[in-house]
């Protein structure tokens, strides 16, 4: 049965809905920022719905609060503003508070990367990754499409401590049509084989999946792994897929070489005495005012799918030599 694509808040806030009907301890809050879902949740739920307004600082207060009262909090916002605009108190209300208090609080960050791809800088969020990882405590969860953002409710709501979801703000093509992958693991496998494993993330492992098939064409075979759970993935299980490969590239829609993905696995790989190169593919670092479409932008900041092909073909000849 073909999976029709849908939009990751959506996917999510339909199982939020569904579930909110048994679990009264679900409660939604979110900052100005709605969906058709949202809609219904709103009006089914007004008991266990808040919205405090363009107030994101806030936002993680009042969540915070109804998670020490014992509540599965689910808080909605744009991911640069439920991130960045009140980053203090989620590192002390949040990643400080639950050191010591058991909560539950789920960050549903829309808008990842460039998928608000004509709202420039402001809108676009490139350093998230790097900046949740850095706060101890909190999961950080990736999804590639709505299948995957689906099954992060049972992240969610079966686990405890603070949580973010990086979400893409545009339908993406379904990647996982037979079935969610295994969360616990925090990561798929794609393809193996190959000299070079391609790590990926979110809206990235669409281009690595891609690059793969062209790679495959021209006699160059790649391995990607897709890489959800960008704090508690499995170590063992992840060492021993990467310790078959010469080279790993990485691919995230986040700056390069400034702590995100990249940085982790370079750390990881070093920590475990693995002997394999390392090729990261990321945004430049530099902020762009530049209008285009997703592509054309992403080829301008080398990330586009051409300008993957040739760094991989680049990478795969040097391990060759």
């Amino acid at each position: 049965m073909t999976i029709k694509p849908m939009a990751m808040r959506d996917a999510l806030l339909q199982r939020i809905w569904s579930a909110m009907a048994e679990d009264r301890q679900i409660f939604f809050t979110c900052a100005d920022f709605g969906s058709p879902v949202l809609d219904k949740i709103r009006a089914d739920f007004p008991d266990r719905f808040v919205n405090v307004g363009i107030a994101e600082q806030n936002l993680i207060n009042v969540s915070a609060g109804l998670a020490l009262e014992g509540y599965k909090v689910f808080a909605y916002a744009i991911a640069p503003f439920i991130t960045m605009r009140c980053y203090e108190q989620v590192r002390v209300s949040l990643a400080l508070l639950s050191e010591v208090r058991p909560m539950n609080v789920n960050l549903i960050g829309v808008g990842a990367g460039y998928s608000y791809v004509v709202s420039g800088p402001t809108h676009q969020c490139y350093e998230d990754i790097t900046l949740m990882r850095a706060l101890p405590n909190f999961q950080v969860l990736s999804a590639a499409d709505h299948v995957t953002a689906a099954a992060f409710f049972d992240t969610c709501s079966n686990s405890m401590g603070p949580k973010y979801l990086r979400f893409d703000a545009q339908v993406l093509p379904v990647i996982y049509g037979d079935g969610a992958p295994d969360l616990a693991q925090g990561f798929h496998i794609h393809r193996r084989g190959g000299k070079i494993g391609l790590v990926a993330t979110g809206y990235m492992l669409h281009t690595a999946l891609q690059a793969a098939e062209v790679l495959a064409a021209e006699g160059i075979e790649v391995g990607v792994i897709d890489l959800f759970d960008l704090a508690r993935f499995s170590a063992d299980a992840l060492q021993e897929t990467l310790q078959s490969y010469a080279g790993i590239a990485t691919l995230e829609e986040g700056f390069r070489g400034r702590g995100g993905m990249d940085s982790m696995l370079f750390e990881f790989i070093a920590r475990r005495g693995l002997q394999t190169r390392m090729l990261n593919i990321g945004v430049d670092g530099v902020y762009r005012f530049e209008l285009g479409t997703r592509t054309e932008l992403h080829e301008e900041v080398g990330i586009g799918p051409q300008a993957v092909l040739t760094s991989i073909r680049e990478f795969a000849a040097s391990i060759a030599s």
